[in-house]
Order: C-alpha cells, then structure tokens, then sequence
C-alpha cells in the first residue's frame, strides 16, 4: 500500500518557529522530498490535476523539486520560475508582497516560447497567496495559459485561498493537504 501525501505530509514535515522572521511559522517540505515514498506520494496526484498542461512550472526553490518530478511524471517540460537576479538579463519580471517583505519573481524574456502554452504552476505552501499569483501573473505576461495552480500544503488560517481567488478567479486551485 502506497503513502498518502497527507500521511507523508504529517509524517515528514520540518516545522520551523520564527523563520525567516519572528512570528512565522515555516512549514520545510524538503524532508517529503528527499523520502522516496514521501516523493511519490506527492508527484502522482499533483501529475494528474492538470492532463492538459504541456509545462511544468516550479515556483523557486522547493517548488523546482516538485515541479521537475511532476514535469517527469507527466513527460512535458519543465520551467523555473525564480527569484530576482538569478537569471541572466533580459527577463519578465513580477514584483509582489510577502508576509514579510516584498520579493520579485523572474522568468527568461528570450529563448523559451511560454506564448499559447498551458501550464501547471506549483509551489510547496500557500501561505499568503501572493508568490502564487505573481507567479501565475508572471507566466500570463509571457503569454502562457495557466491551466491549474497547485500546492502540496495549504496553510488555511493565512488565507492565501482567499486572495488567489479574488486575484485568479478563473484558475483553478489544487491542494493536496490542507492545514
């Protein structure tokens, strides 16, 4: 019998006090990943949210992990959705608000055509929901169709829900485990 991500989600996470800044609470997913089952029983779920997509995109840094494993489960591509000055100029950029700052988000502006494409954007937790809507804003700037936005943990009491809904109305939104 195969973990559930719930199971895996429960049984794996790093829960972190006062990281990055006193007061948050930082839910670590790197241990599901690194766990075979824990891995598994993410990637085939999250794979079957979105039959359409033809890209996979990964939200920096955890969100690379997932992203590419699902890219590999569902045989389609896979693109990184980074943070500011990782990518060599010139770029798409989206700046937006955290929960404890602001940060901005960047995609290459040449040499990946995103244009009529349909993706599956991912991200390890929502917390706030502004890294998921600036991302899928992003990737809509570049000429993508998001078709699916997905999580592998939810932190409800942050409402980040609430705000991709207002915000992505028409996209729908996926999470695996909600807390």
């Amino acid at each position: 019998m195969t973990e559930s991500a719930a199971q895996a989600v429960d049984r794996l996470t790093r829960w972190a006090p006062d990281f990055p800044v006193p007061g948050v609470r930082f839910a670590d997913l790197t241990p599901v990943f690194a766990d075979a089952a824990g891995l598994d029983a993410l990637v085939r779920p999250l794979a079957e949210l979105a039959p359409d997509a033809d890209v996979v995109a990964g939200i920096d840094a955890r969100g690379f992990l997932i992203g590419g494993a699902v890219a590999v489960a569902k045989r389609c591509g896979v693109l990184a959705v980074r943070k500011s000055g990782k990518l060599p100029p010139p770029v798409i950029a989206r700046r937006y608000a955290l929960e404890y700052g602001t940060a901005t988000l960047e995609i290459p502006a040449d040499g990946i055509e995103l244009r009529g494409r349909k993706v599956l954007l991912l991200d390890d937790v929502l917390a706030t929901g502004g890294t998921l809507v600036a991302a899928a804003e992003l990737l809509t700037d570049a000429g993508a169709d998001v078709v699916t936005l997905a999580v592998v943990l939810e932190l409800t009491a942050l409402a980040g829900r609430e705000k991709v809904e207002r915000e992505l109305p028409t996209v729908p939104l996926q999470s695996l485990v909600r807390i």
